[in-house]
Parts: structure tokens; sequence; C-alpha cells
């Protein structure tokens, strides 16, 4: 029985090691494309974390200033991180001086590890929730979804937390480029923020946005990203970089943003005649026709009619 004892003891230290091993580097190349002047984006293949795609599927970006690099979102884990400055290294040898997270989920942030340590002087900002989440632990979930959705590809990274926090309003220069901040509360989260670079005319959308793929709304508000996207039409960019899909003008916000309040306005007048949400999907879905074709309607489309049901039954009362 001891023997035995010792043996699982064994067995059981093994699995733990093994368990945080660093995984090997993505397989794929992903060369940035330059959206203006300065700004790069690596647009990540589309659809959710998987062994495929060893967890990368975000839209991470780069602005070059005269102080040195500023990252938006570098990815779901530090393998993805890494590729990340790989890509910057082939652009440019200036340092990474900034990161901004634009919300909570992990996809888009756990690659802070490979830039804090290449770089540990880099300030990393992010909405005061998210900083606030991040401390309760929502890193560590998000460590343990990325490794189970992955197979163990993600292995390896841990968390590195922002620790500055920005608001709705803030505008930081970084050598020479501007970075305003514009939040309005709940959207796809509500720690969500865009930046917007004016005299770039970029903004970026984080996940208040997609390009050709479908994104979760469980912890957001249908009236909230849309009012988030209405404001970022109205802020004068000419380039829209969404969380996941490529880059555009446009037509890139306002097309999730009509997905959104075709789906939610759908809900709404369907709801005042009594019907259930089970009951709506089948006649709301010729209305969703222009976006069934987008990676993850499928297997969204009745979450998001749900989740819409329960935001207008809460307005209701």
């Amino acid at each position: 029985m001891r023997r035995m004892t010792v043996t699982m003891l064994g067995l059981l230290f093994l699995v733990a090691q093994c368990r945080a091993e660093k995984a090997p580097p993505l397989r794929e190349s992903y060369p940035p494309r330059q959206v203006a002047e300065g700004v790069w984006v690596i647009h990540g293949p589309l659809g959710v974390p998987s062994p495929r795609n060893q967890g990368f599927m975000n839209n991470p970006a780069f602005v070059l200033t005269d102080a040195g690099v500023v990252v938006i979102d570098p990815g779901s884990s530090v393998q993805v991180g890494e590729t990340v400055l790989g890509e910057i290294r082939k652009v440019t040898s200036k340092p990474v001086v900034a990161v901004f997270d634009t919300h909570v989920h992990g996809d888009h942030w756990l690659g802070n590890q490979a830039i804090a340590d290449a770089f540990p002087d880099a300030r990393i900002y992010a909405h005061p929730k998210m900083i606030e989440r991040v401390a309760r632990g929502a890193g560590e979930e998000w460590l343990e979804v990325m490794r189970k959705l992955t197979k163990g590809a993600t292995d390896g990274t841990r968390v590195v937390p922002p620790t500055v926090a920005v608001r709705d309003g803030d505008e930081i220069d970084i050598g020479g480029v501007r970075f305003r901040i514009l939040h309005d509360g709940k959207a796809h989260t509500d720690t969500d923020i865009m930046l917007l670079l004016p005299r770039k005319s970029v903004i970026f959308l984080g996940d208040n946005a997609g390009n050709g793929r479908m994104l979760r709304m469980n912890d957001g508000s249908f009236r909230g990203n849309i009012r988030a996207l209405d404001r970022a039409l109205a802020s004068g960019a000419k380039v829209f970089v969404p969380g996941h899909g490529l880059s555009g003008g446009a037509e890139v916000a306002a097309g999730y943003r009509d997905y959104l309040r075709t789906l939610y306005e759908g809900v709404k007048a369907l709801y005042d005649e009594d019907l259930s949400d089970f009951e709506m999907k089948p006649k709301l879905l010729p209305k969703l026709a222009h976006w069934k074709k987008w990676v993850d309607f499928d297997s969204l489309v009745g979450s998001h009619v749900s989740l819409a049901y329960l935001e207008v039954e809460a307005e209701a009362f």
C-alpha cells in the first residue's frame, strides 16, 4: 500500500510538472498588416481557441512612436505574445514601452507575460474594472479555459495583470502619439476600452465588434454595445480594427452594430407579441440572413436571442 501511495504521488508530481512545462511556439506565421502610418495589426484566424490554432484568434496590434512601441491586446498566451514580439522586431528595434488591454477576456491579454518578460518597464493599461476582476482571479480562470480548449497548447503562460487604470476620456501621449480612451459602460463587457488615435484616424474596437465572426454576449449588453459602436462611428476614425476579423473602414463597426440592432429590435418586437425566446429564433433568422455565414453564427445566435430577451425583459420592468 505504501509503495502504491508513493507511486501515485510520483505520478501526480509528473503530471503537475508536465502541465507547468512551456508548450511549443505557434506553428503558423501571421505577418502583420500596416493599416495606417506606424500602425500594424496581426489578424488572427477566426474561431474559438483550439489545438489547431493553439489559442491564437484575436487581433494583436502595435503602434510605433518616438518613445518606443505600444502593443494593443498581445493575445491569449505567452506563445502568442512571443509571436507578436517576433513580428515587431521585423519592423523595428525599438523597445515596447506600453501595452493596452481592451477587456478582461483572456484571449486578448494573457500575452502580457511575453511583453513583461522582455520589457519589464513597459506600462500595462486597462480599465479599472478589468484590473479589479483580474485581482479577483479572472486571469487564473482564463488560464484554465485556454488550457482546456487548446489541450495544453498555452501551457507555461502565467497571469501578468494590467496595473495602470484608464477611464473614459483619458488621453495618454506616448512618443508623440495620442491614445484617447473610450468607455461606454457595459458593452461587450463592462471592462471594455476602445482606443482612438486621432492623428492617425484609427480606432481599436476591442470585442465591441467582430468582422466575419460572431462574439459571445454573456457578459455584455446589446443596447450598450450598440451605443459604443455608434460612438466609434462618430469618432472621425477612418480605420476600424475589430477584436476578431479583418480591419477596414466604417463598415466594420456598422456591420456588427447592425447585427446587434436587428436582433435586439427583433426580439423586442416579438416580446411585445408575448412570444417566448425559443419561439423567436425561427422568426428572426430571415432578418439575420446577412450574417448567417459569419463564423460561429449557428452556435451563438440562439444564445444571443435568449440574452437579448432577458435584457428586453429587464428593460420592461
